[in-house]
Protein backbone atom coordinates (compact mmCIF):
# COMPACT_ATOMS: atom_id res chain seq x y z
CA UNK A 1 0.00 0.00 0.00
CA UNK A 2 3.27 2.34 1.14
CA UNK A 3 4.76 1.50 -2.59
CA UNK A 4 1.59 2.68 -4.76
CA UNK A 5 0.86 5.72 -2.66
CA UNK A 6 4.62 6.84 -3.33
CA UNK A 7 3.99 5.79 -7.14
CA UNK A 8 1.10 7.63 -7.35
CA UNK A 9 3.17 10.38 -5.55
CA UNK A 10 5.63 10.69 -7.89
CA UNK A 11 3.08 10.34 -11.04
CA UNK A 12 1.32 13.70 -9.53
CA UNK A 13 4.76 15.74 -8.96
CA UNK A 14 6.12 14.41 -12.40
CA UNK A 15 3.03 15.95 -13.93
CA UNK A 16 3.03 19.00 -12.29
CA UNK A 17 6.41 19.59 -12.90
CA UNK A 18 5.89 19.50 -16.78
CA UNK A 19 3.05 21.87 -16.05
CA UNK A 20 4.98 24.34 -14.06
CA UNK A 21 7.52 23.55 -17.16
CA UNK A 22 4.91 24.49 -19.55
CA UNK A 23 3.68 27.48 -17.72
CA UNK A 24 7.23 29.28 -17.21
CA UNK A 25 8.04 28.40 -21.32
CA UNK A 26 4.39 30.36 -22.03
CA UNK A 27 5.59 33.09 -20.05
CA UNK A 28 9.04 33.10 -20.67
CA UNK A 29 7.77 33.45 -24.30
CA UNK A 30 5.04 35.96 -23.77
CA UNK A 31 7.74 38.13 -22.53
CA UNK A 32 10.12 38.17 -24.94
CA UNK A 33 7.47 38.81 -27.40
CA UNK A 34 6.89 41.77 -25.22
CA UNK A 35 10.81 42.72 -25.23
CA UNK A 36 10.65 42.05 -28.88
CA UNK A 37 7.28 44.33 -29.67
CA UNK A 38 8.64 47.24 -27.54
CA UNK A 39 12.29 47.48 -29.19
CA UNK A 40 10.66 47.64 -32.72
CA UNK A 41 8.13 50.50 -31.16
CA UNK A 42 11.56 52.11 -29.59
CA UNK A 43 13.28 51.28 -32.95
CA UNK A 44 10.41 53.02 -34.48
CA UNK A 45 10.83 56.25 -33.21
CA UNK A 46 12.30 59.19 -35.70
CA UNK A 47 15.33 60.17 -34.15
CA UNK A 48 15.97 56.53 -33.41
CA UNK A 49 15.18 54.92 -36.57
CA UNK A 50 17.50 57.99 -37.99
CA UNK A 51 21.04 56.97 -35.93
CA UNK A 52 20.11 53.28 -37.19
CA UNK A 53 19.79 54.35 -40.65
CA UNK A 54 23.27 56.57 -40.10
CA UNK A 55 24.94 53.69 -38.48
CA UNK A 56 24.01 51.68 -41.05
CA UNK A 57 25.23 53.73 -43.93
CA UNK A 58 28.78 54.54 -41.71
CA UNK A 59 29.28 50.90 -41.63
CA UNK A 60 28.02 49.80 -45.21
CA UNK A 61 30.31 52.32 -46.26
CA UNK A 62 33.80 51.51 -44.58
CA UNK A 63 33.30 54.46 -42.14
CA UNK A 64 35.91 53.41 -39.86
CA UNK A 65 38.12 52.43 -42.57
CA UNK A 66 38.11 55.65 -44.10
CA UNK A 67 38.63 57.05 -40.85
CA UNK A 68 41.87 55.14 -39.67
CA UNK A 69 42.81 56.29 -43.71
CA UNK A 70 42.50 60.43 -42.72
CA UNK A 71 44.39 59.80 -39.50
CA UNK A 72 46.75 57.97 -41.02
CA UNK A 73 47.28 61.07 -43.75
CA UNK A 74 46.69 63.87 -40.83
CA UNK A 75 49.74 62.41 -39.02
CA UNK A 76 52.01 62.26 -42.00
CA UNK A 77 50.79 65.60 -42.63
CA UNK A 78 52.86 66.70 -39.68
CA UNK A 79 56.23 66.05 -40.48
CA UNK A 80 56.15 68.81 -43.53
CA UNK A 81 54.50 71.54 -40.66
CA UNK A 82 57.51 70.85 -38.56
CA UNK A 83 59.47 71.34 -41.08
CA UNK A 84 58.03 74.53 -41.56
CA UNK A 85 58.47 75.33 -37.57
CA UNK A 86 61.83 74.43 -37.61
CA UNK A 87 62.44 76.97 -40.47
CA UNK A 88 60.63 79.62 -38.79
CA UNK A 89 62.22 79.22 -35.33
CA UNK A 90 65.28 79.11 -37.66
CA UNK A 91 64.58 82.64 -38.91
CA UNK A 92 64.01 83.95 -35.84
CA UNK A 93 67.20 82.78 -34.35
CA UNK A 94 69.38 84.26 -37.20
CA UNK A 95 67.71 87.95 -36.69
CA UNK A 96 68.09 87.74 -32.80
CA UNK A 97 71.76 87.24 -32.23
CA UNK A 98 71.00 87.30 -28.29
CA UNK A 99 68.38 84.91 -28.41
CA UNK A 100 70.54 82.00 -30.15
CA UNK A 101 73.14 82.89 -27.80
CA UNK A 102 71.49 82.59 -24.43
CA UNK A 103 70.04 79.16 -25.83
CA UNK A 104 72.74 77.58 -26.79
CA UNK A 105 74.39 78.66 -23.29
CA UNK A 106 70.97 77.56 -21.55
CA UNK A 107 71.78 74.05 -23.78
CA UNK A 108 75.45 73.74 -22.03
CA UNK A 109 74.50 74.09 -18.62
CA UNK A 110 71.48 72.47 -18.53
CA UNK A 111 72.19 69.31 -20.54
CA UNK A 112 75.11 67.21 -18.24
CA UNK A 113 75.54 64.58 -21.28
CA UNK A 114 78.38 66.72 -23.28
CA UNK A 115 77.42 64.18 -26.62
CA UNK A 116 73.66 64.97 -26.31
CA UNK A 117 74.08 68.89 -25.86
CA UNK A 118 76.26 68.84 -29.22
CA UNK A 119 73.78 67.31 -30.48
CA UNK A 120 71.08 70.01 -29.53
CA UNK A 121 73.63 72.57 -30.81
CA UNK A 122 74.21 70.97 -34.14
CA UNK A 123 70.51 70.92 -34.36
CA UNK A 124 70.13 74.78 -33.62
CA UNK A 125 73.04 75.61 -35.91
CA UNK A 126 71.35 73.73 -38.66
CA UNK A 127 67.76 75.34 -37.90
CA UNK A 128 69.95 78.68 -38.72
CA UNK A 129 71.77 77.87 -41.64
CA UNK A 130 69.30 75.90 -43.61
CA UNK A 131 66.57 77.77 -43.00
CA UNK A 132 65.52 78.56 -46.37
CA UNK A 133 65.96 75.41 -47.56
CA UNK A 134 64.18 73.21 -45.42
CA UNK A 135 61.61 76.03 -45.13
CA UNK A 136 60.74 75.98 -49.05
CA UNK A 137 60.78 72.55 -48.82
CA UNK A 138 58.93 71.76 -46.13
CA UNK A 139 56.23 74.02 -46.83
CA UNK A 140 55.74 72.32 -50.99
CA UNK A 141 55.64 68.81 -49.26
CA UNK A 142 53.05 70.68 -46.51
CA UNK A 143 51.07 71.75 -49.36
CA UNK A 144 51.31 68.45 -51.08
CA UNK A 145 50.37 66.77 -48.25
CA UNK A 146 47.48 68.71 -46.94
CA UNK A 147 45.89 68.89 -50.57
CA UNK A 148 45.98 65.23 -50.53
CA UNK A 149 44.90 65.07 -46.88
CA UNK A 150 41.66 66.83 -48.21
CA UNK A 151 41.26 65.06 -50.92
CA UNK A 152 40.60 62.20 -48.56
CA UNK A 153 38.47 63.81 -46.25
CA UNK A 154 36.40 64.90 -49.47
CA UNK A 155 36.37 61.48 -51.13
CA UNK A 156 35.62 60.02 -47.62
CA UNK A 157 32.75 62.19 -46.85
CA UNK A 158 30.93 62.09 -50.06
CA UNK A 159 30.89 58.31 -49.71
CA UNK A 160 29.06 58.47 -46.87
CA UNK A 161 26.84 61.66 -48.51
CA UNK A 162 26.00 59.85 -52.10
CA UNK A 163 22.79 58.54 -53.45
CA UNK A 164 24.63 55.38 -53.56
CA UNK A 165 27.71 53.56 -52.70
CA UNK A 166 29.56 53.54 -56.15
CA UNK A 167 30.59 56.65 -57.64
CA UNK A 168 29.54 57.56 -60.99
CA UNK A 169 31.94 58.57 -63.92
CA UNK A 170 30.71 61.90 -64.42
CA UNK A 171 31.32 62.61 -61.08
CA UNK A 172 35.37 62.44 -61.62
CA UNK A 173 36.40 65.98 -62.14
CA UNK A 174 39.82 67.19 -64.13
CA UNK A 175 43.18 66.09 -61.77
CA UNK A 176 44.16 70.05 -62.09
CA UNK A 177 40.05 71.12 -61.12
CA UNK A 178 39.79 68.77 -58.51
CA UNK A 179 43.67 69.91 -56.90
CA UNK A 180 42.05 73.73 -57.35
CA UNK A 181 39.33 72.71 -55.69
CA UNK A 182 40.96 71.03 -53.21
CA UNK A 183 43.38 73.98 -52.85
CA UNK A 184 40.59 76.09 -52.16
CA UNK A 185 38.91 73.94 -49.69
CA UNK A 186 42.03 73.32 -47.51
CA UNK A 187 42.32 77.00 -47.51
CA UNK A 188 38.93 77.59 -46.18
CA UNK A 189 39.06 74.88 -43.57
CA UNK A 190 42.40 76.64 -42.79
CA UNK A 191 41.32 79.83 -42.23
CA UNK A 192 38.28 78.38 -40.11
CA UNK A 193 40.29 76.82 -37.84
CA UNK A 194 42.50 79.71 -37.26
CA UNK A 195 39.40 81.08 -36.82
CA UNK A 196 38.21 78.86 -34.15
CA UNK A 197 41.58 78.67 -32.29
CA UNK A 198 41.91 82.38 -32.33
CA UNK A 199 38.19 82.66 -30.89
CA UNK A 200 38.44 79.99 -28.34
CA UNK A 201 41.69 81.41 -26.90
CA UNK A 202 40.45 85.07 -26.90
CA UNK A 203 37.23 83.90 -25.15
CA UNK A 204 39.31 81.91 -22.83
CA UNK A 205 41.71 84.65 -22.15
CA UNK A 206 39.06 87.83 -22.38
CA UNK A 207 37.41 86.05 -19.37
CA UNK A 208 40.69 85.61 -16.85
CA UNK A 209 41.50 89.59 -18.39
CA UNK A 210 37.77 90.54 -17.24
CA UNK A 211 37.21 89.15 -14.02
CA UNK A 212 40.53 90.40 -12.62
CA UNK A 213 40.10 93.81 -13.74
CA UNK A 214 36.86 93.61 -11.89
CA UNK A 215 37.67 92.17 -8.82
CA UNK A 216 34.83 89.28 -8.68
CA UNK A 217 36.91 86.20 -7.99
CA UNK A 218 35.20 85.62 -4.74
CA UNK A 219 31.91 85.83 -6.52
CA UNK A 220 30.96 82.45 -6.97
CA UNK A 221 27.91 81.93 -9.26
CA UNK A 222 29.69 84.23 -12.00
CA UNK A 223 32.50 81.20 -12.87
CA UNK A 224 30.12 79.10 -14.11
CA UNK A 225 28.52 81.89 -15.78
CA UNK A 226 31.33 82.49 -17.59
CA UNK A 227 32.49 78.69 -18.42
CA UNK A 228 29.13 78.12 -20.21
CA UNK A 229 29.78 81.55 -22.02
CA UNK A 230 32.86 80.20 -23.31
CA UNK A 231 31.93 76.68 -23.87
CA UNK A 232 29.25 77.99 -26.08
CA UNK A 233 31.84 80.44 -28.02
CA UNK A 234 33.69 77.15 -28.35
CA UNK A 235 31.03 74.90 -29.72
CA UNK A 236 30.03 78.15 -32.04
CA UNK A 237 33.64 78.39 -33.34
CA UNK A 238 33.63 73.89 -34.03
CA UNK A 239 29.94 74.75 -35.61
CA UNK A 240 31.30 77.16 -38.21
CA UNK A 241 34.32 74.91 -38.88
CA UNK A 242 32.04 71.43 -39.32
CA UNK A 243 29.63 73.91 -41.29
CA UNK A 244 32.24 74.57 -43.89
CA UNK A 245 33.26 70.56 -44.21
CA UNK A 246 29.43 69.69 -44.71
CA UNK A 247 28.44 72.37 -47.42
CA UNK A 248 31.92 72.10 -49.29
CA UNK A 249 32.75 68.80 -49.74
CA UNK A 250 29.98 66.85 -50.97
CA UNK A 251 28.89 66.56 -53.85
CA UNK A 252 25.23 66.81 -53.64
CA UNK A 253 23.57 69.41 -52.05
CA UNK A 254 22.34 68.35 -47.97
CA UNK A 255 18.76 69.03 -46.50
CA UNK A 256 19.00 72.40 -45.07
CA UNK A 257 17.39 71.84 -41.33
CA UNK A 258 19.82 67.68 -41.63
CA UNK A 259 22.79 69.99 -42.26
CA UNK A 260 22.10 72.83 -39.58
CA UNK A 261 20.96 69.87 -36.40
CA UNK A 262 24.42 67.77 -38.54
CA UNK A 263 26.12 69.82 -38.01
CA UNK A 264 25.23 71.16 -34.25
CA UNK A 265 25.95 67.45 -33.05
CA UNK A 266 29.57 67.07 -34.87
CA UNK A 267 29.97 70.96 -33.51
CA UNK A 268 29.55 68.85 -29.53
CA UNK A 269 30.94 65.99 -30.40
CA UNK A 270 33.64 67.64 -31.00
CA UNK A 271 34.21 69.70 -27.70
CA UNK A 272 33.88 66.64 -25.86
CA UNK A 273 36.60 64.90 -28.04
CA UNK A 274 38.86 68.06 -26.94
CA UNK A 275 37.75 67.50 -23.30
CA UNK A 276 38.46 64.00 -23.02
CA UNK A 277 41.88 64.59 -24.58
CA UNK A 278 42.55 67.35 -22.17
CA UNK A 279 41.68 65.21 -19.47
CA UNK A 280 43.44 61.65 -20.81
CA UNK A 281 46.95 63.37 -21.63
CA UNK A 282 48.08 64.35 -18.29
CA UNK A 283 47.32 60.77 -17.38
CA UNK A 284 48.63 59.57 -19.42
CA UNK A 285 52.17 61.80 -19.08
CA UNK A 286 52.33 59.86 -15.53
CA UNK A 287 53.74 56.50 -16.30
CA UNK A 288 57.36 56.12 -18.55
CA UNK A 289 55.97 54.89 -21.15
CA UNK A 290 52.83 57.39 -21.44
CA UNK A 291 55.30 60.27 -21.22
CA UNK A 292 57.44 58.77 -24.14
CA UNK A 293 54.52 58.35 -25.80
CA UNK A 294 51.39 59.38 -24.78
CA UNK A 295 51.86 62.69 -26.76
CA UNK A 296 51.95 60.45 -30.21
CA UNK A 297 49.34 57.84 -28.95
CA UNK A 298 46.95 61.22 -27.87
CA UNK A 299 47.28 62.60 -31.35
CA UNK A 300 46.39 59.46 -33.06
CA UNK A 301 43.20 59.16 -31.03
CA UNK A 302 42.42 62.64 -31.13
CA UNK A 303 42.99 62.52 -35.15
CA UNK A 304 40.62 59.41 -35.29
CA UNK A 305 37.94 60.44 -32.99
CA UNK A 306 37.84 63.40 -34.81
CA UNK A 307 37.53 61.13 -38.42
CA UNK A 308 35.03 59.42 -37.21
CA UNK A 309 32.73 61.85 -35.80
CA UNK A 310 32.79 63.74 -38.80
CA UNK A 311 32.10 60.90 -41.37
CA UNK A 312 29.00 59.38 -39.16
CA UNK A 313 27.41 63.19 -38.83
CA UNK A 314 27.58 63.30 -42.36
CA UNK A 315 26.10 60.03 -42.66
CA UNK A 316 23.21 61.02 -40.31
CA UNK A 317 22.63 64.58 -42.49
CA UNK A 318 22.32 62.17 -45.51
CA UNK A 319 19.78 59.91 -43.88
CA UNK A 320 17.86 62.39 -43.05
CA UNK A 321 14.14 62.14 -44.18
CA UNK A 322 13.73 65.02 -46.61
CA UNK A 323 10.78 67.88 -44.84
CA UNK A 324 9.05 67.43 -48.46
CA UNK A 325 8.44 63.79 -48.21
CA UNK A 326 7.36 64.44 -44.36
CA UNK A 327 4.61 67.06 -45.35
CA UNK A 328 3.47 64.67 -48.37
CA UNK A 329 3.02 61.56 -46.16
CA UNK A 330 1.11 64.03 -43.68
CA UNK A 331 -0.99 65.17 -46.18
CA UNK A 332 -1.86 61.55 -47.29
CA UNK A 333 -3.05 60.68 -44.16
CA UNK A 334 -5.27 63.33 -43.76
CA UNK A 335 -6.85 62.83 -46.95
CA UNK A 336 -7.60 58.88 -46.68
CA UNK A 337 -10.30 59.44 -44.07
CA UNK A 338 -11.87 62.38 -46.21
CA UNK A 339 -11.59 59.76 -48.94
CA UNK A 340 -13.18 57.15 -47.28
CA UNK A 341 -15.81 59.11 -45.68
CA UNK A 342 -17.12 60.04 -50.02
CA UNK A 343 -17.09 56.45 -50.20
CA UNK A 344 -18.93 55.47 -47.49
CA UNK A 345 -21.70 58.40 -48.67
CA UNK A 346 -21.91 57.58 -51.63
CA UNK A 347 -22.76 53.98 -51.17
Amino acid sequence: MALKFQFIQTILSIMTNEVSEKTSSTVVQKITAAAMWLLEKIKALPPIAHFIRAADRFNDRLGSQFGAAITYFSFLSLIPILMVLFAAAGFILASNADLLTDIIDKIVNGVTDPSLAQTLKNTVNTAVNQRTTVGLSGLAIALYSGISWMGNLREAVRAQTRDVWERKPEDKDHILLQYGKDFIALTGLVAALIFTVALTSIAGSAQASIVNALGLNDVTWLRPVLTTIALTISISANYLMFLWIYWMLPKKKLERKALILGTLMAAIGFEGIKFAMTFMLPKLAQSPSGAAFGSIIGLMAFFYFFARLTLFCAAWIATAEPSKKKHLDGAEQTEAPEVEEQTSASN
